[in-house]
């Protein structure tokens, strides 16, 4: 994007060529970039990170840019908007490979190492949330036309269809009414919540779409079950993130392996290994592998995450919401 004349770069020209040069992990925070009189001027959220943690960013940022040809000097200004919190959502390709089960479980973890943590349900037509949180009775207040998110038990705060609409109603709603039922979800009256983690709901449709225009998230994190079916499905979302300039924080293996309740025989009924090697070959990280057990079925039906505990079914999680944690603080894992 170097001019080859000495006309100055336009402001979409400054900024596109300073992304182009940062962290793709670290766009999510970006708020303003423009190169004025050969001086870089970048402003970057960073209300969510601590002392060390904008240090670094703001050297990461620094770096980054000082070997610009069209630039002598590099500023950066970091703020901290209280109304913005940071959006990760939870995507896969095809329904029914546990993506709301791990959304609870995130979350659950996350609230557990001191975040302060919402969930939303964005699947508009089939809402689990409610049950997976045991908030299945409860109804959201308002607050002017703002919805107030549900409490539920593990320190989680959560809104879904599922607490607006009478449970077993369909929805016969057209696309569009979907995409702006979950604007309604996002901007309900959060308050102290820094972290929302969007459970969306499968493929690449209408509400995807509405999210990525109107609360474009800072990061997602794709789940899939190792059979290659699972698999391309998993692209197809991964591209959606990628065409919006969203980064893919890593992917997540679900239902990787089931011990036999009886003999204690670990057999593998979606495959073993799909979706590290599916990551390893496309350069995306590999967050870890969630083992299909009974246990955590019974747990999620009756709204008791199996993050909430110290059991083993609580491993796996908890080790993923720990390297999503390093990557909010950091952008990287």
């Amino acid at each position: 994007m170097n001019k080859d004349d000495n006309s100055p770069l336009s402001a979409a020209e400054a900024e596109a060529l300073i992304r182009s040069k940062l962290p793709v992990e670290i766009h999510g925070r970006l708020r303003s970039a423009r190169i004025t009189e050969r001086r870089a001027v970048v402003v970057a959220e960073a209300g969510d990170l601590g002392a060390k943690a904008r240090q670094e960013l703001e050297g990461l940022i620094e770096q980054s840019l000082i070997a610009l040809g069209e630039v002598d000097e590099v500023r950066v200004a970091l703020i901290a908007d209280r109304r913005r919190r940071m959006i990760i959502a939870v995507g896969s390709g095809k329904g029914g490979v546990g993506k709301s089960t791990l959304t609870t479980n995130l979350a659950v973890a996350l609230a557990r190492m001191g975040r302060k943590v919402g969930v939303i349900d964005g699947d508009i037509y089939g809402p689990s949330q409610p049950r997976l949180l045991a908030t299945e009775r409860l109804k959201p207040m308002s607050e002017g036309d703002k919805l107030v998110p549900v409490e539920s038990p593990h320190g989680v705060k959560v809104l879904s269809m599922g607490h607006v609409v009478p449970p077993g109603k369909a929805l016969a709603w057209r696309g569009p009414m979907a995409g702006k039922a979950l604007g309604q979800l996002v901007d309900a009256a959060w308050d102290d919540t820094e972290l929302l983690l969007i459970d969306l709901p499968p493929g690449t449709g209408d509400v995807q779409i509405s999210m990525m225009a109107d609360s474009k998230p800072d990061g997602a994190v794709l789940v899939s079950t190792p059979q290659d079916l699972a698999l391309l499905d998993a692209a197809r979302a991964g591209q959606l993130f990628e065409d919006g300039d969203v980064p893919i924080i890593g992917l997540v293996e679900n239902m990787a392996g089931y011990a036999c309740p009886h003999c204690g025989e670990v057999s593998d009924p979606f495959g073993q290994g799909g979706v590290e090697r599916f990551a390893e070959a496309l350069e995306i990280p590999f967050l870890g592998r969630v083992p299909l057990t009974m246990e955590t079925r019974i747990a999620g039906d009756a709204g008791k995450p199996p993050a909430a505990g110290d059991g083993e079914g609580a491993a796996p999680f908890l080790a993923i919401a720990e390297k999503l944690d390093r990557w909010i603080k950091t952008g990287k894992l």
